[in-house]
């Protein structure tokens, strides 16, 4: 098992390195299908929060640059599947360290405020590989978890819950309602965890 984790791990490190990877390595590089073939309109991608959209497939809001968004609507009440999956794998996995919402904590910095400034690649690099900041007062470590197919397999939902988050557009507690699990999202999922 930790030669195939090894051996995602270095695939999604190429992509990312390649720019080729998007929300889920397993599907091509999202579109946004047209009004007219019954598809999404732009009117259909408008979000709270200053990140819009700009396509939308199976369900994966992607902004400009391919990164994976967040699509919340209704002041807050309701976002999209993706961004639901990653309130709860960040609550199975992330909040011991880092706190409740992405606040941080007395062990772990905010991941609120981390992600003003960083992109999907950068935050996905330093989740595979790690991060060690040392300083004179103390030593900060963050650990890889390019072997754990419970962050690896929604690491882009992870994201685009703390994005949300560190925009504003989602505030703290659980999302009261969201959009439908996509078959495609089932289908990705039962792939990465085999």
């Amino acid at each position: 098992m930790r030669c195939a984790a090894s051996r995602v791990t270095g695939i999604v490190l190429a992509g990312l390195a390649a720019g080729a990877l998007g929300p889920v390595a397993a599907f091509a590089a999202p579109t946004t299908p047209s009004a007219a073939s019954g598809g999404t309109s732009a009117a259909d991608l408008k979000s709270d929060g200053p990140t819009q959209p700009a396509k939308v497939q199976d369900g994966q809001y992607t902004d400009t640059n391919g990164d994976p968004t967040y699509h919340v609507t209704d002041s807050g009440k309701k976002v999209d599947w993706y961004t639901m999956s990653g309130y709860l794998r960040y609550n199975a996995n992330c909040i011991v360290c880092h706190g409740p919402d992405g606040m941080g904590s007395t062990y772990a910095p905010s991941l609120v405020d981390a992600l003003k400034g960083m992109d999907y690649a950068h935050f996905a690099g330093i989740i595979v590989g790690g991060k060690k900041d040392v300083n004179a007062s103390q030593e900060l470590v963050m650990p890889a978890f390019g072997d754990n197919r419970n962050v690896m397999c929604y690491m882009p939902d992870i994201y685009t819950y703390l994005r949300a988050r560190s925009d504003g557009a989602l505030g703290r507690n659980r999302p009261p309602e969201h959009e439908p699990k996509p078959a495609a999202f089932a289908k990705a999922e039962d792939a990465c965890m085999k």
